[in-house]
């Protein structure tokens, strides 16, 4: 009884079977890297919700060929039987257990994170501070791309305690905000007509979208906000800028002083 029966449990195991073992997790490698390498690529010629969702099938396939392969090689390699499976598993939760605590915590968060879907490859989100879109999800953490094109891994056990932010939830659809902080004694209303104009003719403005231009008053400003939702997330930059541009040369043209310094305040 010393050895749990692990004796018997591999007594079956033979060159052949280690061999075909072998194959089929080559094979599984294979397929990985090609879903890995092919679905971005097409996701990047394409565009919408299509795009979304090619992204978001890549770690949901991963996470099947792996489980695939795992029922493919246990019964190769070990007789299928109720004894052998416990010892089996039962060994593999050992290991885990005491050897890879950490790395097993952000495992089993990378499972509630596929199943849950917080997240998904093409999601904007923001994680302790860190913007930016997801451009894969790992069973142990997510790789998130800046507007700085600076690459984070994000583990997913931060999932547990840390407040996630998601801008588009797996849609295509992103609001975006330019914010001006004008000087007071204006026509307001005129201002906030002309800002609504300058969003609607935008050529990167998803008019069919809301268009929101909202304003609120500070000590020493008067902060304008134009809301509203680029064609493509991945356009949200050259968006705001072009936004603010365009709201400048408004400014400029009604004589109306913009106030660089930045105001906080409400929404």
């Amino acid at each position: 009884m010393g050895d749990f029966g692990f004796k018997e449990t591999f007594a079956s195991i033979t060159t052949d079977a280690l061999l075909n073992a072998l194959m089929v997790v080559i094979l599984a490698s294979l397929v990985i890297m090609l879903v890995q390498k092919l679905l971005p690529a097409l996701a990047g010629k394409l565009g919408g919700k299509l795009r979304l969702y090619l992204l978001a099938s890549v770690p949901l396939l991963r996470l099947l060929i792996i489980v695939l392969a795992i029922v493919t090689v246990v019964p190769i390699l070990v007789e299928p039987s109720f004894e052998n499976m416990v010892a089996i598993f039962g060994a593999l939760g050992l290991a885990l257990g005491f050897a890879f605590k950490d790395y097993a915590n952000s495992l089993i968060a990378g499972i509630v994170t596929l199943y849950e879907m917080p997240y998904r490859p093409g999601d904007w989100i923001e994680v302790n501070g860190r913007y930016g879109e997801v451009r894969s999800i790992g069973t142990r953490a997510a790789e998130i791309v800046t507007l700085d094109d600076t690459v984070i891994v994000i583990p997913h056990s931060l999932l547990w305690n840390t407040l996630l932010a998601n801008g588009n939830d797996g849609t295509d659809n992103l609001m975006c905000v330019a914010e001006l902080h004008l000087e007071p004694n204006h026509n307001v209303a005129r201002m906030q007509h002309l800002f609504r104009d300058v969003v609607f003719t935008c050529p990167l403005t998803k008019t069919y979208q809301p268009v929101i231009v909202t304003v609120s008053a500070t000590d020493d400003a008067m902060r304008y906000r134009l809301k509203a939702y680029p064609l493509e997330p991945r356009e949200q930059s050259r968006f705001i800028s072009d936004l603010t541009a365009r709201a400048a040369d408004v400014c400029a043209r009604e004589g109306v002083r913009m106030v660089s310094k930045r105001v906080t305040g409400a929404d």
